[in-house]
């Protein structure tokens, strides 16, 4: 009788383990930053596909390129209600519009209902200005020195 079940077990086991990738897939698909702007839209959902492989990178680049402490940057990952695109669009935006890092999060987490598009206009940088653009241009640089092509 325990031998059948833990043969059950390591049945379902094995089962759930092949169904987990689909099972993420609509999460994954379901990230909607709503930045304004749907070539940034895309980029921040591949930042979270590569930082899911690549924590300490991603970790990395976000510390050493938007001035922001490594440690609160792996804090932030640890956080249910962040994604690795929301920390970049925070981390990147806030250089972009002259301000630290932990003011954007605050931002961001007191009201994010229009997205990042809401967000940003609220900091004076509306898609379709400079500090998009530069965004954009940031994005580019981030992606060269990851040798990752942008996502299409």
């Amino acid at each position: 009788m325990t031998h059948l079940i833990f043969r059950l077990l390591l049945t379902a086991a094995l089962l759930l383990g092949f169904a987990a990738p689909a099972l993420a897939q609509p999460a994954e698909s379901a990230y909607q930053p709503r930045t304004g702007d749907a070539w940034l839209d895309r980029q921040l959902a591949d930042i979270n596909r590569y930082a899911a492989r690549y924590p300490r990178s991603f970790a990395d680049e976000v510390a050493r390129y938007y001035s922001v402490p490594r440690d609160y940057v792996e804090a932030m990952q640890q956080q249910p209600a962040w994604t690795s695109g929301d920390i970049f669009m925070a981390c990147a935006l806030a250089q972009r519009v002259a301000q630290p890092c932990r003011a954007v999060v605050r931002e961001w987490s007191r009201d994010h209902a229009e997205g990042w598009a809401g967000v940003a206009a609220r900091l004076q940088a509306k898609p379709g200005t400079a500090p998009y653009r530069e965004l954009r241009e940031d994005i580019e640089r981030t992606y060269t020195r990851w040798a990752r092509p942008l996502a299409k």
